[in-house]
């Protein structure tokens, strides 16, 4: 059964780290609504939801993405670019050693796993703001021996790789391709957002369904010609945090 780790919103979410979006105030218990919201989507899908309790000192730790790279053989912990958000990897390696074993990055590394897209054996890095070249290394020398590959991608313009592109499944990958180099995506084929949704590429596909942020209407309706099963969500608020359909769980 597929297991999704979550996180519940922290109270301090106000305080969260802020890359490309000019700072808003939050609605916490509508914020909370939503990713409650957002757990019962992936509870309907299969999923197996594994809800952590909020950590009231850490604003952005619904993110659960971020502090931990995930594939069936380990769990690579992340050290984090925005520093106000690294003891979140300590938090959160509680739960993932149930899973997996561990291992810890190190400095100079800094790596965010929202600048992680897998896709069989090979995991795409962004180079961002968040992820630099010691910690893409770094994630190549502790998955190399599992028999994964590691392939830079340039990041422009957007907060992290999944921001500007996310797998639909066959091959498919969905991407505003002004924000990233799409050329080490060769071989994939690669579906535009629709140009008035510049922040629609970061979906969720689970199994034959792809779930949407239900304010990129024009989007939703291109992957669903596409012949996926397309269901929206209500993510507004969060979305001020810079959040979307990817970063709030880990799947094992």
């Amino acid at each position: 059964m597929l297991t999704a780790i979550t996180r519940a919103v922290s109270p301090a979410i106000n305080r969260c780290e802020l890359g490309y979006l000019p700072r808003q105030e939050i609605d916490y218990r509508l914020a909370s609504q939503q990713h409650r919201e957002y757990e019962d989507c992936l509870r309907a899908l299969g999923a197996n939801v594994i809800s952590l309790p909020a950590e009231p000192d850490l604003p952005d730790s619904m993110f659960v993405e971020d502090p931990a790279v995930v594939v069936p053989d380990v769990a690579v912990m992340t050290r984090m670019g925005a520093e106000s958000r690294r003891e979140e990897s300590e938090s959160l390696a509680r739960t993932l050693a149930q899973f997996r074993p561990l291992r810890w990055m190190r400095e100079p590394a800094t790596l965010e796993g929202g600048d992680v897209l897998r896709s069989g054996s090979a995991l795409f890095v962004g180079q961002s703001a968040r992820s630099n070249a010691a910690g893409i290394g770094q994630l190549g020398e502790e998955l190399q021996p599992f028999g994964y590959t590691v392939r830079p991608v340039e990041v422009r313009g957007c907060l992290h790789l999944k921001s500007a592109c996310c797998p639909l499944g066959d091959g498919v990958i969905l991407a505003n391709r002004s924000w990233i180099d799409t050329a080490p995506f060769a071989g994939f084929k690669i579906v535009d957002v629709a140009p008035e949704e510049p922040r629609a590429a970061n979906v969720l596909a689970i199994g034959d369904t792809v779930l949407i942020p239900e304010c990129f209407p024009s989007t939703a309706r291109i992957v669903e010609r596409l012949g996926w099963k397309v269901q929206t969500l209500d993510i507004s608020e969060l979305m001020k945090a810079e959040a979307g359909l990817t970063c709030s769980s880990i799947f094992l």
